[in-house]
């Protein structure tokens, strides 16, 4: 159960921000036809001209090279882990031919985090101090800035709803989304040739956690409603959820070195393993 209150929040932000960038461009990626489609294969690939797979995937790579912001993680997933990246195009280009759509490279970003956070992200959790920080840190660069655009975004946010709100947020803030997606990959990297080994929080850590939430003004149905999802009656107003959520990442910034790097540790593997 302590392992699970603790990490909720950090669950909701990853989940948040992937959901919100694949739904937000069902609404406004641009479309390839398959006459458009068909006509590039034809005039690249004349021995095959019934196979759209291989111009697809140009067009994919195209993609992902189109906005400024979002090439350079490309870049990098493409030389840290070739082999990944390699099968996460092939698949982006087969659904192209399926749908006759090429995606934007913010859905692109959104579903290579996830893709190696599933095959890589246990190695985050072994990473240096600096890295997970960095993490964490972002994150709560994330929420902050949400609460000052709109706090309901905000708490929509922290529980993991998609609202259009929030997807034209993310369209005007992509520098901020690409650096949590590059601090996900430094930490994997970094986590591969550390592989630091951490002991798992105690209870006592966990309930130094609470203390200090409390500490910070945050009440019991506040603590309840952000770590363990509980629904308090009334319901709280938005700008105090989303305060709390804020006041809960910076107070755990706060704890001792040893026991925050405890707490990001086990939140990134348990996150690896959902």
């Amino acid at each position: 159960m302590q392992i699970l209150r603790v990490v909720l929040v950090i669950v909701a932000f990853v989940a948040s921000v992937a959901l919100g960038w694949e739904l937000f461009d069902a609404a406004t990626r641009p479309e390839i036809t398959p006459t458009q489609i068909a006509a590039r294969s034809r005039a690249a690939l004349a021995p095959q001209p019934d196979d759209l797979r291989p111009v697809a995937r140009q067009a994919v790579e195209e993609r992902l090279q189109l906005a400024q912001e979002t090439s350079g993680f490309f870049n990098a997933m493409r030389r840290a882990f070739p082999q990944d990246f390699d099968r996460l195009v092939n698949a982006f280009a087969q659904r192209a031919v399926d749908g006759s759509k090429l995606d934007s490279p913010d859905v692109y970003l959104a579903e290579a985090v996830r893709a190696l956070r599933r095959s890589h992200g246990v190695l985050a959790a072994k990473a240096d101090g600096a890295h997970l920080e960095k993490l964490f840190v972002t994150q709560t660069r994330m929420l902050d800035a949400l609460e000052k655009a709109d706090p309901q975004m905000c708490v929509d946010f922290l529980y993991g709803n998609a609202t259009q709100r929030f997807y034209e947020f993310s369209a005007r803030n992509r520098a901020l989304v690409v650096e949590m997606a590059q601090a996900s990959l430094d930490a994997i990297l970094d986590g591969r040739t550390s592989r630091i080994d951490r002991r798992p929080p105690t209870d006592a850590e966990f309930a130094q956690l609470e203390t200090a939430l409390m500490e910070q003004g945050l009440g019991r149905s506040e603590i309840e409603a952000l770590l363990d999802g509980k629904a308090p009656e009334p319901p709280l107003p938005d700008l105090t959820l989303c305060r709390a959520g804020r006041l809960y990442l910076e107070t755990l910034r706060a704890m001792p070195e040893d026991t925050r790097m405890r707490i990001y540790g086990l939140a990134v593997e348990v996150l690896a393993r959902t």
